[in-house]
């Protein structure tokens, strides 16, 4: 697919406009490729005048916490931790199909809160032009509580924002999108650390044998079901491989551990709402599809 890059530099350049006139603003960071980009470009913009704030919690995975941590750093952005506690939630424990906009009402109250007691007129997160096609709950509620999202407002694509992150030198450009740790439990099933937990420690297993890209271990009670990008599933072929994975599982409390033949499906779990309605690989359908978003790991949070 070719790239037009004038038109992403004219988008470019109206994002860099409406951050100038918002003069100041504090941004929900998670460390995935949209909010990085935008903590880079307000950094570029404004300076000073930027605060990074990534919210923490038993959603939020390992690898999203070192990664907000350290690329906060390295672009020499205030950055700070705030604790979120959508875990004491019913509403959002209980896990129904919008517990994504109970989680982020809750989480942007809080950002607005404390933009508020520094002084700061904006709060933005990482949404993009495309997110609009997306099943994303949360969006909702950055809409109704006037959080901003500039990468949206300059029409920006998540193709384009990867184009700009490379020419801009952040590493993200390439990193595979990612999700909240409840993502992966289905829904009306509730929401626990211990879930979480044996989710967090399942995929960073997968990830340390060797795989590569996107990986979810959906959490379907006492079977765990793998999805991992299908040039990975010849992989499980190798005894030695699926016996460690399969013992491995079992210590986390699964009794039964799966592959999807399917391979990785961005929003596999939201089938369920959509009955007699096919999902494609990587994905259902566009108006189907959902970012699994809970933080990008992410978009937005």
């Amino acid at each position: 697919m070719s790239v037009n890059y004038e038109k992403i530099e004219l988008k470019f350049k109206n994002l860099s406009s409406i951050l100038e006139s918002m003069g100041s603003v504090l941004v929900a960071f998670s460390g995935g490729v949209d909010s990085t980009l935008l903590v880079k470009v307000c950094k570029q913009v404004l300076g000073d005048k930027v605060l990074a704030v990534t919210a923490l919690s038993d959603i939020t995975s390992r690898y999203e916490r070192k990664d907000a941590l350290r690329l906060a750093k390295k672009m020499n952005v205030e950055h700070l931790s705030l604790k979120s506690r959508e875990m004491e939630l019913d509403d959002f424990i209980s896990n129904p199909p919008d517990k994504c906009y109970i989680c982020k009402k809750h989480r942007f109250k809080s950002l607005i809160t404390l933009a508020e007691e520094r002084g700061i007129p904006h709060v933005v997160d990482g949404e993009n032009a495309d997110d609009h096609r997306d099943f994303r709950p949360g969006s909702r509620a950055a809409k109704e509580l006037g959080v901003r999202s500039p990468l949206k407002e300059a029409n920006l694509s998540k193709a384009e924002i990867r184009q700009l992150s490379k020419k801009l030198g952040l590493e993200t450009w390439n990193k595979p999108s990612a999700a909240c740790l409840a993502s992966r439990i289905l829904y009306h099933s509730p929401i626990t650390s211990k879930k979480l937990k044996q989710v967090d420690e399942g995929e960073h297993f997968l990830y340390n044998l060797g795989l590569s890209g996107q990986i979810r271990v959906r959490h379907h009670g006492d079977v765990a079901r793998l999805e991992v990008d299908a040039r990975n599933i010849v992989k499980f072929t190798d005894e030695m491989i699926r016996n460690r994975i399969v013992k491995y599982f079992k210590s986390l409390g699964f009794k039964y551990t799966t592959l999807d033949l399917e391979g990785y499906s961005m929003g596999s779990l939201n089938r369920s709402l959509f009955p007699g309605r096919k999902g494609k690989k990587n994905g259902l359908p566009t108006s189907e599809k959902t970012s699994e978003t809970c933080s990008k790991r992410p978009n937005g949070y």
